[in-house]
């Protein structure tokens, strides 16, 4: 059956590989190198998968802890073959690669981790941080996972609000004075 597509075959699955994995702002995982590689009807999910196990083998790219990031070998080697690959596949990668950045840039900028203490409770940290570092930390006291679960989530999906309200409750002025 022949493909739809600019993507031919393997050798040009393993070039789009290596040039979404030069772009993309950290490490990422299968499913997210899948979603984006599969930006051409070309591309065969059998053949991507190999291509990406043997891209791993011969280098040029690392596979740690569920995680795929590009070597150096890996970037030249990209580099040196992105021109085989059509304008149309890059524009649909570059797309896709600027939602997908935005996304692992405030993933690395709001974490959040469950510490256990010696008495059996919890702590919750939240960070959230901005290209120049830190902004904020909070460490919170937690009677069980579940309470540091809600307390994680609802800071990863607000991060800046709860900045700024801790913000306004600190610089609240009290009795009408600025002190």
């Amino acid at each position: 059956m022949s493909r739809l597509g600019f993507i031919r075959n393997k050798m040009e699955i393993k070039f789009l590989v290596l040039y979404i994995m030069a772009r993309v702002a950290s490490p990422i995982d299968f499913p997210t190198l899948t979603e984006l590689t599969m930006c051409d009807e070309g591309v065969d999910y059998f053949d991507f998968a190999e291509a990406v196990a043997e891209l791993v083998d011969t280098g040029h790219l690392t596979l740690e802890e569920g995680l795929y990031a590009i070597t150096d070998k890996g970037r030249q080697n990209g580099e040196a073959c992105e021109s085989e690959l059509p304008y149309s596949v890059k524009h649909k990668c570059n797309t896709d690669l600027a939602r997908v950045n935005g996304i692992l840039r405030r993933n690395a900028q709001v974490r959040t981790e469950v510490i256990p203490r010696e008495d059996g409770s919890l702590t919750a940290r939240m960070t959230l941080d901005d290209e120049g570092g830190n902004i904020m930390t909070i460490e919170l006291l937690c009677v069980n996972e579940d309470q540091a679960a809600r307390l994680s989530r609802g800071f990863q999906a607000k991060p800046e609000r709860v900045y700024n309200e801790v913000l306004a409750a600190l610089l609240d002025k009290e009795d009408g004075k600025d002190e």
